[in-house]
């Protein structure tokens, strides 16, 4: 078994593009900016984030049809310097919660969210610094 990717549902589907696109900097697999379906890859690694028009997934699944409410999902990224990606996203529009600061003796960390408010944590792991 391997995870291929963490799917959110999301009403604004080119907001929530945009947003992983542009201001976080993964890549899109079709450009598919306008949905209904997008998948998003980090520059390593071979998961990724993947964005599905919520009405889409209501026709299978009727209950999804309510609006979502609360924190629904945390994305977790790594990256190797948490102080110069916080800036370059920032640049680009990204609204840090909180952070960078120290999450564990091993960890750094920031919060944002996504325009559908789900939560993004952005990873700085120390030990890897060597």
């Amino acid at each position: 078994m391997e995870l291929a990717q963490v799917r959110l549902l999301v009403t604004d589907f080119a907001a929530c593009y945009r947003f992983y696109a542009e201001v976080l900097g993964l890549k899109p697999q079709s450009g598919a900016a306008e949905g209904p379906y997008e998948k998003f890859s980090p520059a390593t690694g071979s998961a990724g984030i993947a964005l599905q028009d919520r009405s889409m997934m209501a026709e299978v699944l009727g209950e999804l049809g309510d609006t979502a409410t609360g924190h629904r999902s945390l994305v977790v990224l790594r990256v190797d310097d948490l102080d110069a990606y916080c800036e370059q996203i920032a640049t680009r529009g990204a609204v840090l919660l909180h952070g960078p600061a120290p999450m564990t003796d091993r960890m750094r960390v920031a919060h944002l969210k996504d325009p559908e408010g789900n939560l993004v944590e952005l990873q700085e792991w120390l030990l890897l610094r060597g």
